[in-house]
Parts: C-alpha cells; sequence; structure tokens
C-alpha cells in the first residue's frame, strides 16, 4: 500500500495573482503606450515649451481617466465579438483584427482627448483641425504598437489577468 502525500495547507490549490501586480501591469501598458501617443499628440497640437511636461501630463491624465477605461472594456468586448464572427480565423488574425480596429478607435478618441485639453472648445474648427492632426501623425505609432501588442503582448496578459 501507498501512501498518499499530504499537501501542506500553505499549498492547497493553485494561487491567483495578486491582484495588485494585475493592476501595475495594466497601469505600466497604459503608461507607456497611451503616455508615448499622447507625448507625440501633445507636441503635434501646441509644440515644445516649457510647458509640454505640465501639458503632457494634463492629457494623458485626462485620456487615463476617460478614454483608457472604455478602451479596455472595448477590447474585451470586440474580443468576445471576433471571437463569436470568426471561430476558424486563427487567434493570431483575430487579433490582429481587434489591434487594427483598436488603434483606429483609440487613436483618434486619445487625438480628441489630446486636443481638447490642449486647444479647448472655443473654436471646433481649430479643435477639429489640431483632433485630426494629432490623429494622422500618431497613428502610424499607434498601429505599430497595437500590432506588436496584438501579436506578442495580448495574449501573454489576458492569461495573467486570468489567473
Amino acid at each position: 500500500m501507498h501512501a498518499q502525500p499530504v499537501m501542506p495547507l500553505t499549498q492547497v490549490g493553485p494561487t491567483k495573482t495578486p491582484i495588485i501586480y494585475k493592476v501595475l501591469v495594466v497601469f505600466a501598458m497604459m503608461t507607456f503606450m497611451g503616455g508615448s501617443l499622447i507625448g507625440l499628440m501633445t507636441y503635434i497640437n501646441i509644440g515644445y515649451s516649457e510647458m509640454f511636461f505640465n501639458d503632457w501630463l494634463t492629457s494623458f491624465l485626462f485620456a487615463a481617466v476617460t478614454v483608457m477605461p472604455a478602451g479596455f472594456i472595448l477590447m474585451a468586448l470586440l474580443t468576445q465579438i471576433v471571437e463569436q464572427w470568426l471561430p476558424d480565423t486563427s487567434e493570431k488574425k483575430r487579433n490582429i483584427i481587434v489591434g487594427l480596429f483598436m488603434a483606429l478607435t483609440m487613436e483618434s478618441a486619445m487625438a480628441l482627448s489630446t486636443s481638447i485639453n490642449n486647444i479647448g472648445f472655443n473654436s471646433y474648427s481649430a479643435l477639429f483641425s489640431h483632433w485630426l492632426d494629432a490623429l494622422l501623425a500618431a497613428l502610424p505609432l499607434g498601429l505599430t504598437l497595437m500590432v506588436i501588442t496584438s501579436l506578442t503582448i495580448k495574449p501573454k496578459i489576458e492569461r495573467f489577468l486570468k489567473s
């Protein structure tokens, strides 16, 4: 008769990743991706000056509490929709589709929030012009970051956040 090994009480089952680690990972992604894009958009909107860092920071914080949380929700919903609509498509191709859509959507929203923060609502034509300039300038960077993220980081982040 073989004795069954006894598991110590401290290792009853698989351990869950602490929520603080998940929050830190999401915050790091937001800071790197959003911060670099908003930095470029701020530069396009108002150029570089003594107030650049302050203008970038207020634009980043505005987007961090409005655009970015909505983006995470949208990405989760869009991922589910694409999985349902394209069940026979490879995960890599679905991630590219989600990444491209998210890049276009998030770039547009971040360009708008940055332009609102930097330009305001005094002139809707100026706001539109700055939004379009910021969007077009940051879109190549945003598409690049989103495709790289979708193909490499997103699957790992999703597994990490589910753990």
